[in-house]
């Protein structure tokens, strides 16, 4: 079994799988959204504190012990102890559910590539009704790219409970998104170590290309001043520094079971330790950076936007008091509408309505994060761009990469333990596991691409992961410091890299970072509590905005089941072994 275990080819395709893995969505729609929320350049400091804490101890634990067992997440923790073998199926659980759902940000992403070569782009204006007298009235009351968003791409429901039907061109998105991913695991780590050179190192070369772009747009300097001000102030809000530890710990994807997966393929004297610094650090770098070319954006939409304003505020003043053209700007316009206001007192108040309050700090502090941020505001401010086309077609390139390199992940979670099982594996070969796996997962995300699929995404993407990704890492670390032994762990590094681990490593794992899980899952339990009935942003079409509404009792049901269906594999899992056990005791003893 151990000669026949497949490897990567060199330890570099391994380090790539695990950036690609890494290095996904949330370090471009939610890393950014964290350093607006909490203090600019200030959140920083403890991002990288939790980084240190939390990050790096636990993303090494996760690598050594699947080189070290050399088996997926159910087989490792089996191997540590049997009363463990439900941390690793919890694991499976938890990749199904995120297989299940994430795919469909890829279907996304490939609508809107598709989209991307029309001139001009579909969301660049609002489009005609069905007389042709004037544009669509859901349009004109909300904006050309949340109209394409949430009526031409969703198709969106009014609430939950209607759930229409199935949208075909996003189930055929749907399809091609898994039979992109089919094809890169087909064969395992020999077809996967050859996708991740790509779907790791492509998204920096638009990066890079965005940040050349994005420093030379008009505000993006608004942008970048907004988001290297520190507001240390916030250092002494809590929700920073749960955010920072959360931020780490979702970005790394420890928990999962993926990086246990990658790291069984590797040879068993890899540098465990020099791997897991390096890609925690290139994965915050990578956040950095994308905040960089985030910030840029959000500065030349926030000037692009606030100087729409100041023009249209113009326009009504010289329109309404028959100003000479020109003699109104952006400078003098503050004095001048207290001139007007002072000089034509009635005749000003009835204009007031209409006059709009331009501020560009307004524009900056709107904070938005996930799918808003990446099919609405970089959309939004692509359409203004040069040439917005190309940049489309990059932009939602590189979000395609970074969804199918964290799928690459998500899959492998689920497969290794899988084709790691005698019995599977005898009687069905590799591509046939991989196929059903995706067929399955594909079935279900239909589900996602219904009218209301959107709310659901939102429950799997809120609800699936977060608790039981919590208390799967603790106990994980918890078994490997106190059931397995942190003495006998050492031993085990020792041989497999060549020293033993620094008393950092030891103290994070056997004290700060269990503390650190602790102190978080209590917060998230608290929070849910104190929120009371759980709501959800529905889409109102009659006012062009999102509306806030309570989940109905079957989706309650159904966040339940997210939390048990794999929280409770932990005792089960013990359980089951341990009835198993006393069974085999009694029957030995009956037959001596």
């Amino acid at each position: 079994m151990e000669k026949s275990r497949p490897l990567w080819d060199n330890p570099l395709q391994f380090v790539f799988a695990c950036i690609s893995y890494a290095v996904g969505l949330g370090n471009v729609w939610r890393f950014p959204y964290l350093c607006q929320m909490y203090g600019g350049g200030g959140f920083l400091i403890p991002y990288f504190v939790m980084l240190i804490v939390e990050g790096m101890p636990l993303l090494y634990l996760e690598l050594a012990v699947g080189q070290r067992m050399r088996r997926g997440s159910i087989g490792a923790w089996r191997t540590i102890s049997p009363y463990l073998c439900g941390v690793g199926v919890a694991s499976v659980v938890v990749s199904f559910f995120l297989s299940m759902y994430y795919n469909v940000i890829n279907a996304w992403a490939f609508w809107y590539l598709f989209h991307s070569f029309q001139d001009p782009l579909p969301w660049a204006s609002c489009p005609l009704n069905s007389n042709h007298t004037g544009y669509e009235a859901e349009c004109e009351r909300t904006s050309p790219t949340q109209y394409f968003w949430y009526r031409r791409t969703l198709n969106i429901a009014p609430s939950l409970e209607a759930s229409g039907g199935l949208q075909w061109e996003q189930a055929l998105c749907l399809t091609l998104a898994w039979l992109v991913v089919y094809l890169c695991i087909l064969r395992g780590t020999e077809s996967t170590g050859k996708v991740v050179y790509v779907t790791a190192s492509l998204p920096y070369c638009v990066l890079i290309i965005y940040l050349i772009r994005g420093l030379t747009l008009h505000g993006a300097v608004n942008g970048l001043i907004y988001m290297f001000t520190p507001k240390l102030e916030q250092l002494a809000n809590p929700k920073a520094w749960i955010s920072a530890a959360t931020q780490i710990f979702f970005s790394l994807g420890l928990g999962f079971g993926s990086l246990i997966a990658f790291a069984s393929y590797n040879e068993p004297s890899n540098n465990c330790e020099r791997h897991a610094i390096v890609v925690s650090l290139i994965n915050s770098a990578t956040s950095i950076f994308a905040s960089i070319v985030t910030f840029s954006i959000y500065g030349f939409k926030a000037t692009f936007n606030y100087e729409s304003c100041i023009n249209k505020v113009i326009l009504l003043l010289t329109n309404a008091f028959d100003l000479e053209e020109g003699s109104l700007t952006a400078d003098n316009l503050s004095a001048v509408q207290a001139h007007l206001a002072a000089a034509h007192p009635h005749a000003y108040a009835e204009l007031l309505p209409q006059l709009k309050n331009c501020s560009l700090e307004a524009e900056l502090d709107t904070a938005v994060q996930g799918t808003g941020l990446a099919f609405i505001v970089y959309s939004e401010a692509i359409k203004n761009m040069e040439v917005s086309q190309l940049y489309s077609v990059l932009y939602f390139s590189m979000l395609l990469m970074l969804g199918i390199g964290s799928m690459l992940g998500n899959t492998a979670a689920i497969l290794t333990p899988l084709t790691d099982s005698k019995f599977i594996a005898t009687h069905l070969p590799k591509e046939v596991i991989s196929g059903l796996v995706c067929l399955i997962n594909c079935v279900i995300g239909l589900t996602f691409t219904m009218e209301a699929g959107n709310y659901w995404f939102d429950i799997f993407n809120d609800y699936a992961a977060t608790l039981s990704l919590l208390l799967i890492v603790l106990v994980e670390t918890i078994a490997v410091c106190y059931a397995y032994g942190i003495r006998r762990f050492e031993k085990d590094l020792h041989i497999m890299i060549g020293h033993k681990p620094s008393w950092y490593w030891k103290i994070m794992w056997a004290f700060a970072s269990p503390l650190l899980i602790i102190s978080l899952f209590i917060f998230y339990i608290t929070d849910y509590i104190l929120t009371g009935t759980l709501q959800y942003q529905a889409w109102d079409a009659t006012q062009g905005q999102l509306v806030t509404k309570d989940y109905p009792g079957y989706a309650l049901a159904v966040i339940g089941l997210l939390v048990a269906a794999s929280t409770m594999c932990i005792p089960l899992g013990a359980l089951v072994t341990f009835i198993s056990r006393r069974l085999k005791r009694e029957n030995i003893s009956t037959v001596a």
